[in-house]
């Protein structure tokens, strides 16, 4: 077994990543010895001086540390302690003890390229379909987007997978507000609150461009384009809270229109990114020098 390391862009918080699911419809957040008593690893990593908080969810444990140390310097004999501990037969979790009482799950903050937007990472499956809300009538199918628009610094919403992008008026600074929004989305998650229904995703012209019924309807090259930006592009943006569709491709102008969401969307770096890195990756990888790339909401 193999263990693979993870940044975040929190740079406190690291990801060790197994190849298979380590916990079932649950997750956890420890933070310190005394509350790891149902998991046996969290316990041996707290004597480590600089693990402030232990997540276990999913595929992955995610440890914060303390600032005396840097991930740098630390993380490769963290991975092979975990990798040592599972290979002897030791346990992550014991399911029965100190069962929690209600879906406990973590909620952190990552910084995103859009100063305006932050992402709220949390440590459970969210959705498996990306949705933007421009505003509270957009939210029939998330209860819990429309409760955020209840704040008066919340512009737009962007959910996928496991994370919800938040973009903030001026109104408001990130230290004022990211502590309140944090502790709400994780309260209305572990309430039984429900984050997306996706029976009532109403899909909008620009994602019904995405399925799978109309790529194979497309153009060589644009299912070419389509590839690349899924396999290439889709992961990075993510990363950082956003996410990128594509829109059409023009075959005599060359002309690739592209449609940005969440993070990416109003981001001051978004023209940089699509010029200097989305663009000459098609130039290159469809070998193609005239090929231009241009968002239709930058």
């Amino acid at each position: 077994m193999k263990i693979s390391i993870k940044e975040t862009q929190n740079p406190t918080i690291i990801k060790f990543e197994f190849p298979d699911f380590i916990t079932q419809n649950e997750s956890f957040e420890f933070k310190n010895i005394d509350e790891a008593k149902n998991s046996p690893l969290a316990q041996q990593l707290f004597y480590l001086p600089f693990v402030k908080t232990v997540y276990i969810s999913g595929n992955f444990i995610a440890i914060e540390r303390f600032s005396i140390v840097d991930w740098k310097d630390v993380q490769d004999d963290v991975a092979e302690q975990i990798e040592d501990y599972v290979k002897n037969g030791g346990k992550i979790i014991i399911e029965d003890i100190l069962k929690p009482k209600k879906s406990a799950i973590s909620v952190y903050g990552e910084t995103t390229p859009n100063p305006a937007t932050l992402k709220f990472v949390v440590t459970k499956r969210l959705t498996k379909t990306a949705v933007e809300f421009k505003n509270i009538d957009q939210t029939n199918a998330s209860p819990l987007a429309k409760e955020l628009f209840g704040f008066s610094f919340v512009k737009e919403i962007f959910i996928d997978e496991n994370y919800i992008s938040v973009t903030k008026y001026d109104v408001a600074t990130w230290e004022e507000i990211t502590l309140e929004i944090r502790t709400f989305i994780k309260q209305f998650i572990e309430n039984g609150g429900t984050v997306i229904d996706e029976t009532l995703i109403v899909q909008d012209d620009k994602q019904e461009k995405q399925q799978i019924k109309n790529f194979d309807n497309l153009d060589t090259t644009s299912q070419q384009i389509i590839n690349i930006l899924e396999e290439y592009v889709k992961p990075a943006v993510a990363a950082d809270g956003g996410n990128i569709l594509f829109d059409s491709f023009d075959e005599e102008t060359k002309r690739v229109k592209v449609i940005l969401q969440g993070s990416c969307n109003g981001c001051p770096s978004s023209t940089f990114t699509l010029k200097s890195g989305i663009e000459n990756m098609l130039k290159d990888m469809l070998n193609d020098k005239d090929i231009i790339v241009e968002a239709l909401n930058a």
